[in-house]
């Protein structure tokens, strides 16, 4: 997703290679032969699901990967691709369920490619990553075990991303990126998307509740990596049989990388939570279950315990708020981009209806009763 700044070029930034192109792509940069390929949905880049074609005399290794092609302004930060790929590498060195990267036919990462659109040349980084099997958890049922592990997992990779080190780890410092929940005031340039109503109202507020109640402690956060992005698509399941023989669900895979950035523990428990609470029938349940989980690795302190409504709130407006300004630029995007708004506005409401008090005390007592062994 792209930062704050050349916002203007971002209705040009996204790529539109066809299929033919992004298997001549495969091939030439990458030396695989595709056999079959179909394009997965994305916000402001272009991914496609490609399967190869192996040559008899090297049977081994994966047939299945997504090309990732970047945006024309992400692809001028080549030395954030690198770190988030090494990233993805390092994750699944410490037993991540991330994927491979593919090294180019130069044994590189990536690669820049150059396009003639006609009027300029246009240049896109690209890499292929292995596929990752299972599907994306909005489509099961979330039930507490699982949305536990959720909150489990976020609080490992962050933790594990502490012995993470790289020569551009610096290159996650990003000042105006539109996604990092430092940056909620940035969001003010796109509330004209919203039109007059009682939804932009209620993201008025919580920015001004924000820079009031937030903004003023994050001296006090504890800072990390954020993967900044768990949302209910880029976390993958597969079936698992439980101890007594129930069907349960294993994470499976962790996709999409591209948000990484400097951040704090609570933001990426904040993030977690509201991505969960998207498909929830009960979505104020939700939370205390994520929480438990993050906080049976990381727990929080007191002050960050005290923001987490609020970064929940905003992270509500940082995806609805960009994905109703994004389908002004893309409205051939619309489903993919609209995906939180079918539900995020009502949940949104909710909370604010409710109050931070009510709110907080189902989500504390929900994570209170794990400390006890009964989960509510």
């Amino acid at each position: 997703m792209l930062s704050g700044d050349d916002q203007r070029s971002r209705a040009f930034a996204k790529p539109a290679f066809s299929e033919a192109q992004a298997c001549a792509l495969v091939e030439s940069v990458f030396g695989f032969k595709v056999s079959k390929i179909r394009p997965l949905p994305s916000y402001d880049d272009q991914n496609f699901h490609i399967c190869i074609s192996r040559a008899k005399d090297n049977a081994d290794g994966p047939t299945e990967y997504v090309l990732k092609i970047n945006n024309t302004e992400s692809s001028k930060t080549p030395d954030l691709i690198e770190v988030q790929s090494c990233i993805i590498m390092f994750l699944r060195a410490a037993g991540f369920p991330t994927a491979s990267v593919c090294r180019t036919k130069g044994n590189n990462i990536t690669s820049l490619v150059s396009v003639d659109s006609g009027s300029e040349i246009k240049s896109y980084l690209v890499r292929l990553l292995t596929y990752l099997p299972g599907r994306p958890i909005a489509e099961v049922p979330m039930g507490p075990q699982l949305l536990f592990e959720i909150g489990r997992l976020a609080a490992k990779l962050d933790k594990t991303l502490e012995k993470f080190h790289h020569p551009q780890l610096s290159s996650l410092h990003r000042e105006d990126f539109i996604w990092n929940l430092k940056n909620v005031p940035l969001l003010e340039k796109y509330l004209h998307a919203l039109g007059q109503n009682r939804n932009r109202e209620i993201v008025e507020q919580v920015i001004q509740r924000y820079r009031d109640e937030v903004m003023t402690k994050l001296s006090q956060f504890r800072e990390c990596i954020n993967h900044g992005d768990l949302n209910d698509h880029n976390i993958l399941i597969e079936p698992s049989e439980s101890a007594c023989g129930d069907a349960t669900y294993r994470v499976s895979g962790v996709v999409d990388f591209d948000d990484m950035s400097y951040g704090y523990y609570v933001f990426e428990v904040a993030i977690t939570i509201m991505y969960m609470m998207v498909e929830s029938k009960t979505p104020v349940q939700v939370g205390g279950h994520v929480l438990a989980g993050f906080e049976s690795i990381v727990p929080l302190t007191p002050v960050e315990r005290g923001a987490l409504f609020l970064l929940v709130c905003s992270r509500f407006c940082q995806s609805l708020v960009m994905a109703a300004y994004s389908c002004q630029l893309h409205p051939e995007n619309e489903e993919y981009l609209m995906i939180t708004a079918k539900t995020g506005w009502k949940h949104l409401q909710q909370m604010f209806d409710m109050g931070q008090k009510a709110v907080e005390e189902i989500w504390f007592d929900t994570a209170k009763s794990y400390e006890s062994g009964i989960s509510m």
